[in-house]
């Protein structure tokens, strides 16, 4: 055929016929991808031979490839809040002013100068107390701020921060706290 049409044999193509049980067999791996979402094409073949299905796992692939099954990609698993022994307990805020918290975010502006943002807020609420933005900001600078805040709105319950102050800071922060809660708790009982 191919010499009397002038045609080289490597283009001609054999017409693939499907066979007579591949609609049943789609629809049953359609079937058991569903109930068993977690499993790959290897598990669903082994599902089918136990089934009664004589199938090898090239013509199960091609099939989960063509109707685009997929396994979901497994979800992480919550961290805990707390470790076996009970140490390490992340607080939940409860109320307003219960837990603070603060980070620095840094960016840089359109001619390639860096600046810093130190942002506060209430974690209950999710209120931005507080943004202060400068080339450099400093232990000092964050005492700065909280201190305004705590003039301001309060003593807060609990101010978390995933840096770390230095000594002398964190010193000056607790002093700070310190005082005003006693100069609260002085108001409050005049």
């Amino acid at each position: 055929m191919c010499r009397v049409l002038g045609q080289h044999r490597s283009t001609q193509r054999r017409i693939p016929q499907g066979r007579d049980d591949e609609a049943r067999l789609t629809a049953d791996i359609i079937a058991m991808a569903t109930q068993y979402g977690r499993y790959g094409y290897r598990r669903i073949t082994a599902l089918l031979r136990e089934a009664g299905w004589l199938v090898n796992k090239k013509r199960v692939e091609r099939i989960w490839r063509r109707e685009g099954l997929k396994v979901p990609q497994r979800q992480p698993k919550k961290g805990r809040l707390w470790l076996n022994d009970g140490s390490c307990i992340r607080l939940r805020p409860e109320y307003p002013n219960h837990v603070w918290s603060y980070d620095f975010v840094e960016d840089r502006t359109h001619d390639g100068r860096k600046f810093r943002m130190l942002n506060i807020i209430d974690e209950f609420t999710r209120e931005c107390l507080a943004i202060r933005v400068n080339r450099k900001l400093k232990a000092v600078d964050v005492i700065d701020v909280l201190s305004d805040l705590f003039i301001l709105r309060g003593v807060p319950g609990h101010v978390r921060s995933d840096n770390v102050l230095c000594g002398g800071a964190a010193g000056a922060l607790g002093q700070q706290i310190s005082a005003r809660r006693f100069a609260g708790s002085a108001h409050h009982s005049d």
